[in-house]
Order: structure tokens, then sequence, then C-alpha cells
């Protein structure tokens, strides 16, 4: 196949597929508009959040047949539509979901010890002990929103701190967690849960699912964090909720004013963001899957999968004729 590469990636990709007899061009200076000139030359994308793969997009790619995601969230693509005209979307989450449970880890020892507060005080040459004293993970209930690849993978890493972990995911079977993992409802998870770790992919059901209604659905005053994607929480209401000490604190390394497209945030960035600064929050810039071994892994699951579609499916290099039948892996 013709294989563009549109987005910085690990090199093993494209030494991956050159090697599975795949022909790959790799140019990540395009937009939108100069990517749409050149994708019909192509039979399969390879791509970041740069770009939006939207309903036009699709229509004019005609000989597309393959779209692979470097990461786990697809919502920069249509993937339902993409699935109508037969066009098959990968992506790789399980090449960062170690990185993501540990730095969901990080975060929440960061939010129990001040670590973040701490540190600036005592660079700034204070000394407050007392006003530092955290709090201990062990007996706790942690609450997992999601348990797929990054969930459970933060879930096995809460494993030795000796605390309960409850997880909700409305969407898999029962019998889905470990052992040490309790499968309880949403309504039990708000009853029980001193913490709450999202692990959800973005949707339009998930979009400001953490609202007012929801955090004040908890029983107790709880702690926040978000690995997940910005937009799942309302900045707002969580800025409200901070403010009633509803959540305790949070711990955000993905924001709702974050430019996916840009990779970096918002140029004006709304009165909320000034907000949610001077509460009790610890922010990281969008990196919890970002590590020096996850970048490979990313590369490397994804174009393990490529190879594996295109070896599966002999027709996917044949033009298609008229509109294309449903398929996705």
């Amino acid at each position: 196949m013709r294989i563009l590469v549109t987005d910085k990636t690990h090199p093993v990709l494209p030494d991956m597929l050159r090697a599975a007899g795949h022909e790959v061009t790799v140019d990540t200076s395009l937009d939108y508009d100069s990517l749409l000139a050149r994708v019909g030359d192509y039979d399969a994308l390879v791509v970041r959040s740069k770009i939006i793969i939207d309903r036009n997009f699709l229509d004019q790619a005609r000989h597309l047949k393959c779209i692979g995601r470097v990461g786990a969230g697809m919502e920069t693509i249509d993937v339902d539509y993409a699935e109508s005209l037969g066009i098959r979307c990968l992506n790789s989450p399980e090449g960062n979901r170690d990185a993501v449970g540990e730095h969901a880890v990080g975060l929440l020892l960061a939010l129990f010890d001040h670590i973040a507060r701490a540190d600036a005080e005592v660079r700034q040459g204070l000394w407050q002990r007392e006003a530092n004293r955290g709090l201990e993970v062990k007996g706790k209930t942690v609450g997992v929103i999601g348990f797929g690849n990054m969930g459970r993978a933060f879930a096995q890493r809460l494993r030795g701190f000796e605390c309960t972990v409850v997880a909700y995911d409305k969407y898999k079977p029962a019998g889905y967690a470990p052992e040490w993992v309790e499968e309880v409802t949403l309504d039990e998870l708000q009853r029980r849960a001193d913490v709450v770790s999202l692990h959800v992919p973005l949707t339009d059901e998930t979009h400001y699912m953490v609202d007012a209604a929801f955090l004040h659905a908890f029983a107790k005053d709880i702690f926040l964090i978000n690995t997940a994607r910005g937009p799942v929480v309302k900045t707002g209401d969580l800025v409200a909720a901070l403010e009633e000490g509803k959540v305790q604190g949070a711990a955000l390394d993905v924001l709702e004013y974050e430019d996916m497209s840009k990779d970096g945030l918002q140029e004006s960035l709304a009165e909320r963001l000034t907000s949610l600064l001077s509460q009790r929050v610890v922010l990281t810039p969008h990196v919890a899957g970002w590590t020096v071994e996850s970048k490979e892994k990313l590369a490397r699951v994804l174009a393990e999968k490529i190879i594996s579609v295109t070896n599966s499916s002999p027709k996917l290099g044949e033009v298609p004729k008229g509109r294309r039948s449903v398929s996705i892996c």
C-alpha cells in the first residue's frame, strides 16, 4: 500500500511498514487543505491529532482504506462515517497505557502529599510542615471510570497501596475487572469513592460528563484525576466544586482549553482557567502517556496492526468501486 504519515512519530513505524513491503511517505508539514489535495494518492494515512478527519475529508478520499492513529484518542476522526465507507480505523492505546497508569499514580500522590505546593514553598524559603501534612492512599477507595487500557493500567499499579479499587464501565460485560477490582454501578462508585480517576474517550456522551450534577452526586468530598480528555470535565463546574470543598483537590493532565491541533493551549484563555489555577490543583501539560518508552511502543503497536490488517485482508489494496462496505479493526 501507499501510506502517508502526517505527523511526528518514532521512526520504527515507517521502518516497519517499509520492511513489510509498503511505500511510505512522511510529510509533517501538511495542514487540512494540503492533505486533502494529496490524499487521493494514498491507500492509508497515519495521523495524530493535528488534522481533523471529518466527513468532507472522507468523501474526497476515494482510495483511502485505512487510517492509523498514533495514540488512543479517536475524537479527531469521524470513525462512524469512516466505518460506513469501509475504511479501517486503527489506534494504539496499548503503547502508552503503562505511561498513563504510572502518571495517574504520580498525580494521586502529588495531590495527597501536596508535592507541587511544598516544592514551590521550599524554593521560596518556606518550611511549612504542618500546612503540608498529607494523606495516605492506604485505606481509601479509588473509583476508576472507564476500564479500558488506561483504567486497567492505573488500577494494576494501585494494587500495592492496599486501597480499595472500584470500577465502572458501562460498555463492558460483567467480569471485565481482575480480582482485586470491584465492578460497580456509577451510583455505587459515587457513594463509596474518595478518589475518582477518569479514563474515558471523548465522545458526545462523555463531553462535559463531569459537571455540577455529577460532582454533587458523590457522597464524600472527593479528589479528581483526569488523564483522559479535557472536555470530559466542565471546568466552570469543577472550579465551583473546588471553591465549595466538594472537590478537595484535582489533578489534571488535560484541560478543556487545550488546542489539540496546535499541541498547546488556546490563544485566548477563558477566565475560568485563571480561576482554576488559584485552586487546589496539580497540572501537567498532557504528558501522562508521553514517555521515551511510549513513543516507540505507540509507533510499534500501530505498525504491527497495520501490517496485520494488510496481511489478513487480501483485497485491502484494491480500489473500491462505488461505496465501500463496513469494515473496522
